[in-house]
Order: C-alpha cells, then sequence, then structure tokens
C-alpha cells in the first residue's frame, strides 16, 4: 500500500513550486482596464502594462527583446511596433484564467513571436 501512495505523491510533491514564475500568475494575459489591474502583488517581477486596443484590455509585459525575457508560459511578440510578453496556448481554455467570459481571448497565430516560431498565442478581440 505505501509504494502505491509514493506513487501519486512524488509527482505532487515535486510540483509543489510548479507554476510560481509562469505568466499567468504574473496576470500575462489578464483582463484590464487601467495598469493597476495587471499588478500581481509581487514587487519582484517587472511591471506589466493594460494593452487597451483589445476588448477587456490585455496585461502584458512590455519591452521584451526575446521570448527568454518572458516567463514561463508565455513568448515575445511584436504588436503594432512595440514588444510584450503575451500567453502561449495550443487551446483557447488556457487564454483565459485571468479574464471574464464577455472578455475571452482566443488561441491565435494571427501573431507571432520574435523568432517568427508556430506557436499559437492568446489574443482577445480588438476593443
Amino acid at each position: 500500500m505505501k509504494s502505491k501512495w509514493m506513487v501519486w505523491m512524488m509527482p505532487l510533491a515535486l510540483c509543489m513550486s510548479c507554476g510560481e514564475n509562469d505568466a499567468n500568475e504574473q496576470l500575462i494575459g489578464g483582463e484590464c482596464a487601467v495598469v493597476d489591474d495587471c499588478d500581481d502583488g509581487d514587487d519582484d517581477t517587472p511591471a506589466l502594462e493594460c494593452l487597451t486596443n483589445f476588448k477587456g484590455g490585455y496585461c502584458g509585459r512590455a519591452a521584451c527583446v526575446a521570448s527568454e525575457d518572458c516567463p514561463d508560459g508565455s513568448l515575445c511578440a511584436v504588436l503594432e511596433g512595440a514588444n510584450y510578453c503575451f500567453l502561449v496556448c495550443t487551446d483557447k481554455v488556457q487564454c483565459n484564467k485571468n479574464r471574464g467570459v464577455e472578455n475571452e481571448s482566443n488561441c491565435s497565430a494571427n501573431i507571432s513571436s520574435v523568432e517568427g516560431g508556430e506557436e499559437k498565442l492568446c489574443i482577445p478581440p480588438a476593443g
């Protein structure tokens, strides 16, 4: 019986810190009306901007140069001549952890990372 417990508990124990620094935890892709809506309360994470050209806004980390500048789960992409970290997705449900139903993002290939990869990014409709 003890071995079955270890099989289930070991992955959970190893992943207790999983996601601490990921994009969703830092509110990247989150809904916003003003920049203060993008504050995750952690003074150690770089500030986000509220991109108001999207329906419901979009919290994005500005001034990334490459995707390595973005937290896990996000990539650096160009939007209207400026670079921001956007959430990466394979399905729409991954885009809306920090968004309401009325302002859902879509998983889209319409914007690509600065590296030109084929990953999809979470993009809400234009505002």
